[in-house]
């Protein structure tokens, strides 16, 4: 039987191939009025991934976000509200199963309450029973309920399930197999998170973890650092009498299932002369696009000014923060309006580069400022420079200006412009487009720096 082909695709195939379609992180989709994108964005991320070979999303993720200065999770999550978060992850993987992609929800039990990133380290949750089950589990629970065929279990350590201190779930038996397959009754497949992270790696010798993450109850070990030493401690085990053949075999019998569910007995290879405009459907970049629109939020608007009004009263700058010059922000801001558009590219500008600029501005009595090039990192303010902040501050002192400010990044970060009059939010820094332009496809591609689309393709 072939092998079954795995990604991580949470917001599209641009999570890990460049030159591909960015559709919306789950924190976009998670302030959008209409949910019904969500399940067309699990549809068209689906249909690529077919075109590419691919059979199973780790996608989506499921964690509450409850901890803001989460640094792994954040903008990955739908949010801090189970109920939306379970809503919305069941549409997503209704999207993705409906069009012949196995979903794997994430990160079981829960990593939305974690300082710690699980990548380099292993996140200690001391969460009760009452509260992991009410807010943590309860998105697994909505999934399980609605078919999702994949769970991936996070490198998390739980003390109310596991004394021995640094026990990650990843090869817990009392939440593995008690919590996730006895007491929710999960019959699907349970993935590891993968077995190189520095959370569990770096706490055994390769090979043995993928033993005891078998032994916990997971049916698929992700990225085992050493197959061959794995292989003959898995042996060991069940000549111990640490696990049957027999458990093994219905482990095996799961796979084999799912390779089944995902057309692997009728095995098609890849429509390579085809494939770029199998990828490059138009629908997708409708549905980016809409998800985008029904997704941007204003925030706050205390001079009642947004929507803009009657243009030819308003005299209007734009400064764009992180950008360069000729950003797609900044052209599209030409096209309404007549006012300059001023670009400080380097996100963490000294005072003084603002000093200079603030005195072009005394002309107009409205100031677009747009912050771009943004981060996840919360321990360095999503990005944002101290000078563009004392910059937005001191324009938002001036009684005779009137400031919007328009964040292009992670929501998290507004707390930094709260003080805002007139605020706007974005969630992201992309502007909906095909990768794949007819100048590149046709060889006359200009350099990088000098093209007007400003896409990733090399």
């Amino acid at each position: 039987m072939p092998l079954l082909v795995a990604m991580d695709a949470e917001w599209g195939l641009d999570m890990r191939l460049d030159s591909s379609m960015h559709f919306a992180k789950q924190m976009t989709l998670g302030a959008m009025d209409d949910d019904q994108y969500v399940y067309q964005m699990g549809r068209e991320i689906a249909l690529k991934l077919k075109t590419l070979g691919v059979h199973v999303s780790f996608s989506p993720v499921i964690d509450v976000n409850s901890n803001p200065e989460n640094p792994v999770i954040g903008n990955r999550s739908f949010g801090e509200n189970k109920e939306q978060v379970a809503k919305r992850g069941v549409s997503y993987i209704r999207g993705l199963q409906d069009h012949g992609v196995m979903a794997v929800v994430k990160h079981f039990p829960g990593h939305g309450d974690t300082d710690v990133d699980s990548h380099v380290a292993l996140p200690v949750i001391n969460s009760d029973l009452a509260r992991l089950t009410n807010v943590d589990l309860y998105p697994f629970q909505q999934a399980f309920q609605s078919g999702v065929m994949g769970v991936m279990v996070g490198h998390l350590y739980m003390p109310l399930f596991d004394t021995v201190q640094s026990v990650s779930a990843t090869i817990s038996h009392n939440l593995v197999t008690g919590m996730l397959k006895e007491k929710m009754g999960y019959k699907g497949l349970v993935f590891t998170d993968a077995l190189n992270m520095k959370s569990v790696a770096d706490l055994y010798k390769p090979g043995e973890l993928d033993a005891l993450a078998l032994l916990a109850g997971n049916d698929v070990l992700l990225f085992s650092e050493d197959v061959p030493v794995a292989l003959q401690r898995i042996r060991e085990a069940v000549a111990a009498g640490k696990i049957s053949q027999e458990e093994i075999d219905l482990r095996v019998r799961k796979i084999l299932r799912g390779k089944y569910w995902a057309g692997l007995n009728h095995y098609q290879p890849v429509d390579i002369p085809n494939l770029i405009t199998n990828l490059n459907r138009p629908l997708s970049r409708t549905v980016q696009q809409q998800i985008y629109e029904h997704a941007v939020t204003v925030v706050k608007n205390e001079d009642d000014l947004l929507p803009f009004h009657r243009l030819d009263t308003l005299r209007i700058a734009t400064v764009t923060i992180g950008a360069g010059t000729g950003s797609t922000f900044g052209t599209i801001m030409g096209k309404y309006q007549n006012g300059p558009i001023y670009s400080v590219p380097n996100r963490y500008a000294v005072d003084s580069t603002f000093a200079r600029l603030k005195t072009r501005l005394t002309p107009y009595n409205v100031v677009v400022v747009s912050l771009h090039g943004m981060n996840n990192t919360p321990a360095h303010n999503y990005g944002i420079g101290e000078g563009a902040l004392k910059f937005m501050k001191e324009l938002q002192a001036d009684p005779k200006l009137k400031t919007v400010v328009v964040v292009m990044g992670n929501a998290y970060a507004l707390k930094y412009v709260e003080e805002t009059r007139n605020l706007v939010c974005g969630y992201e820094d992309n502007y909906p487009r095909s990768w794949w332009c007819r100048r590149y496809s046709l060889g006359h591609c200009p350099p990088r720096d000098a093209c007007p689309l400003r896409c990733r393709r090399r």
